[in-house]
């Protein structure tokens, strides 16, 4: 039985481009999404559409690291850095506007920023089929779609007041092509000294590149201006449960033994929240 087009998914009919053409609109049609030549997209049944074409990527996000980033993210412990990242989407936009978070992930930071444009839109894009349903359910105007941010966005030209990349890859060529010019690019990502007790303990973890930010200037600077940095640094208690989380959560997980997550004398009961919050304006 054909799965319907969500109703959602139904605003962005007029964002959306056909991945092969680049240039045709997506129109619903038994179950699919389908440009006028015939390319067609699934729709799943939990709410989100496929737009990947050719060789599919493989995501990093599995079922168990979803599960322990919404686990994680329900506790309210990173609700400052959404804050943060949507009270910088408010102040330079509207409220009447369209957000695309690439690499949304569950969709919880695009449901912070909705929260707060009570007449935007918002369309998550990530490659996890399992982040991606539960991005399409993470607001009722927010729908979902799988892409691969390494790509040229199924997106029209300047369509998007806000681009949100939290924790994400980034392709600054397409947040610019997607963006209004009067639009908005918000970036989160990690100080030296984010989850530094965490990281202390458990030496296997992912470190943060000393270079980071050398090179996200580098790479942004053609396209856009830094408008302000906010830095958002506190410190949240741990439980066992919460810690394992954070770990399980990123790639970190395939380079920590079990042993040593189920080791709770290794794990902090607190751990430090560091992170930089930068809204750009294209250039």
């Amino acid at each position: 039985m054909p799965v319907s087009l969500p109703p959602v998914l139904d605003l962005f009919l007029d964002l959306l481009r056909c991945p092969a053409c680049r240039t045709r609109r997506l129109h619903p049609g038994h179950g699919a999404l389908r440009c006028p030549v015939g390319h067609t997209f699934d729709i799943a049944r939990h709410g989100y559409a496929s737009l990947l074409t050719g060789t599919r990527a493989t995501s990093g996000d599995d079922a168990a690291m979803v599960q322990a980033r919404d686990r994680f993210l329900s506790t309210g412990a990173y609700a400052p850095i959404r804050e943060v990242g949507a009270r910088l989407a408010v102040d330079a936009v509207s409220e009447l506007g369209t957000v695309v978070d690439v690499g949304c992930g569950t969709g919880y930071y695009l449901a912070g920023v909705l929260n707060q444009m009570p007449g935007a839109r918002g369309l998550g894009m990530d490659t996890s089929a399992r982040a991606l349903r539960l991005a399409a359910r993470a607001h009722d105007r927010a729908a979902a779609v799988a892409w691969d941010v390494f790509r040229p966005f199924p997106l029209a030209g300047g369509a998007a007041d806000v681009v949100l990349n939290v924790f994400a890859p980034r392709n600054p060529a397409e947040f610019h092509r997607v963006l209004r010019p009067t639009g908005r690019l918000i970036v989160v990502r990690p100080t030296g000294g984010h989850l530094a007790e965490l990281r202390g303990r458990m030496p296997a973890m992912i470190m943060i590149d000393p270079a980071k930010e050398h090179r996200l200037h580098r790479a942004l600077d053609p396209f856009f201006d830094a408008v302000v940095t906010e830095q958002v640094e506190y410190s949240v208690p741990l439980t066992k449960l919460g810690a394992l989380d954070l770990v399980e959560m990123t790639p970190s997980a395939r380079h920590v033994s079990r042993a040593d997550l189920n080791n709770g004398g290794v794990l902090p009961d607190q751990v430090t929240v560091s992170v930089l919050v930068t809204a750009y304006r294209p250039r």
